[in-house]
């Protein structure tokens, strides 16, 4: 698609376009490709504190112990997970004619990563609760 096309036409073409579960794949790994990169980039400027010594490393770490990033950091791995579960889908469906079976492993990659998801959230947040009870009782 051309950069002449005004924003209203592109977005005409993505309504249009027809979304079936190999789309919604192919889309959804792109935005997790580009989460994925963005937290590289954060992850690479948040370890940049380590240069101004250990009291603003720890004042920084502290910021990312609050439950709001608790609660992106469980996002993260969502998007990872999907990443690397589409990821696997999609080789075998180049390489193992998993083409038969796209729509099953589609759907594979969404319930296996929900169990991971919700698994995840367990151990992180009893994990950090059980932490946060046992800093208060000391």
């Amino acid at each position: 698609m051309s950069s002449n096309y005004p924003a209203s036409s592109w977005a005409k073409v993505l309504l249009a376009y027809h979304k079936f579960s190999g789309s919604w794949a192919w889309v959804l790994h792109r935005i997790t490709g580009l989460v994925l990169t963005g937290y590289i980039m954060l992850h690479i400027f948040a370890l940049m504190s380590l240069q101004k010594g250990k009291e603003a490393f720890d004042s920084e770490m502290l910021l990312f112990r609050t439950p709001l990033f608790l609660f992106l950091e469980w996002f993260l791995f969502a998007f990872l997970l999907f990443h690397a579960l589409n990821g696997i889908r999609i080789v075998l469906v180049d390489l193992a004619e998993g083409a038969r079976y796209h729509k099953k492993l589609y759907y594979a990659v969404i319930i296996i990563g929900l169990i991971l998801f919700f698994g995840m959230g367990y151990i992180m947040f009893t994990q950090d609760t059980l932490h946060a009870v046992a800093a208060v009782k000391q």
